[in-house]
């Protein structure tokens, strides 16, 4: 007996995130409804396909020949959408995309602008960390990916469409606010407050202090950049935010940006999509009006 298409995308769900949980908040299921269709998959191929090993959720060799083939079909039946909306000649239907959450401050104008002059396009964004960007990269889950550094171990096409500086920050009033050229080392003598495992943030700022030398210990780790600026309001440390993500603090008084040696980290932000894929006409325009118009659109918005 063949799966089902629902059975293999409710599959490749769990398979990678690696559980129920959070695979039936993802397609948003009760975590039972997720069981009995992937339990109805077991008995439709007569194998078990995964095995809980204590609380590690481990694929079965079976398993795993599951989820490689249900990414295959997934990622084909999505590019067969794009395939036919440019055989209509149509800028129209699903554009998913997926950007690091430093990107959601500036994300939602850019599509908010495309989508206006392409009504007919039906925009989606989901904001994670970079190794959630990863995981759905893999699985081709979405057509574009926004993120400050292309990953190196994956085929893509990148196409850069804007700067991306990443700050040190600390509450008004904190007495390096009151210094210029603040020494690397003298920075990190404060109360730390960084990105969780998973942040691009959190990488670029352990690189930086790795190549000079620097030794820390974060005083605290923390899941989002709402929460990291939060706390440096809070008068708890010293962050690191992209530029863009902290611009209406800065206007308002609320978050001070520090003359650090070293900083900002002139990085840049990137449109990635897999190179086995090709692009649906909506995501080849979006592309297009990234990469000519974005940085100009957020400044005269600014």
């Amino acid at each position: 007996m063949q799966p089902t298409l629902q059975q293999l995308k409710l599959f490749e769900s769990v398979a990678r995130n690696k559980g129920f949980t959070r695979a039936a908040k993802e397609v948003h299921l009760s975590q039972p409804a997720v069981s009995i269709q992937i339990k109805r998959l077991e008995d439709r191929l007569g194998m078990k396909l995964y095995e809980a090993v204590g609380k590690d959720f481990v694929l079965t060799k079976a398993g795993e020949e599951i989820f490689t083939a249900a990414r295959d079909v997934l990622g084909r039946l999505n590019q067969l959408r794009g395939s036919l909306d440019s055989l209509r000649g149509e800028t129209a239907g699903p554009l998913r995309i997926s950007a690091v959450t430093s990107a959601k401050y500036f994300m939602p104008f850019l599509i908010g602008e495309f989508a206006r002059r392409y009504p007919l396009v039906q925009p989606t964004l989901n904001a994670t960390n970079r190794a959630g960007i990863m995981s759905r990269l893999l699985a081709y889950q979405d057509d574009l990916f926004v993120t400050g550094r292309v990953p190196s171990d994956i085929p893509v096409n990148a196409v850069p469409f804007l700067d991306n500086d990443i700050v040190a920050i600390a509450r008004p009033g904190h007495p390096l606010t009151k210094q210029r050229r603040i020494p690397l080392t003298r920075l990190f003598q404060e109360n730390i407050l960084l990105r969780e495992v998973g942040s691009g943030t959190r990488q670029a700022i352990l690189s930086l202090a790795d190549e000079n030398g620097i030794h820390f210990t974060p005083y605290m780790e923390l899941n989002s950049s709402v929460t990291v600026k939060q706390s440096v309001m809070a008068g708890l440390g010293v962050g690191f935010q992209s530029a863009f993500s902290i611009e209406i603090e800065r206007k308002a008084g609320r978050i001070a940006v520090l003359d650090v040696d070293g900083l900002p980290l002139k990085r840049r932000w990137f449109a990635v999509y897999p190179t086995n894929r090709s692009l649906s006409r909506a995501a080849q325009l979006f592309v297009e009006f990234l990469s000519g118009e974005a940085a100009d659109f957020l400044e005269n918005l600014a």
